[in-house]
C-alpha cells in the first residue's frame, strides 16, 4: 500500500515539476521576396526570448515561438520593420526599405 501511494505521489510531482511549454506560438505575414529576405527577416526576429523564427518565401508567413515573459510580439515586429520589412503592426520606414537589395524590394501595401 505504501508503495502504491509513493508511486502515485511521485507521478503527480513529476507531472507538475515539468512545466508546460511557456512559449507563445504565432504566425504573422511579413513582406519579402527571396532567400536574402528570409535570412534578414529570421535574423532580425531572433532576439532574446525567441526560440524559433522561420519565414516562408512562398507564403510570406513568419512562424514564431517566443517567451512572452522575455519579449513581446510588438518588439519582434519593430525589429523586423527596422531592417526594412513590413509587418502587420509596423511598416518599415521608406529610407530603410529603399536601402534593401533590389531583389528584396517587395510591392508594398498602401
Amino acid at each position: 500500500m505504501k508503495i502504491a501511494i509513493f508511486l502515485i505521489l511521485s507521478l503527480f510531482l513529476q507531472e507538475n515539476t515539468f512545466a508546460k511549454d511557456p512559449l507563445t506560438k504565432v504566425t504573422i505575414e511579413v513582406n519579402g521576396n527571396c532567400n536574402m529576405c528570409k535570412k534578414n527577416i529570421e535574423k532580425a526576429a531572433k532576439l532574446e526570448g525567441v526560440k524559433k523564427a522561420k519565414w516562408d518565401v512562398e507564403t510570406h508567413e513568419l512562424k514564431l515561438e517566443f517567451d512572452p515573459k522575455i519579449i513581446t510580439l510588438d518588439q519582434i515586429q519593430l525589429r523586423i520593420a527596422a531592417v526594412g520589412y513590413d509587418t502587420p503592426a509596423y511598416k518599415a520606414n521608406n529610407s530603410t526599405y529603399n536601402n534593401l537589395h533590389e531583389c528584396c524590394q517587395y510591392e508594398r501595401k498602401k
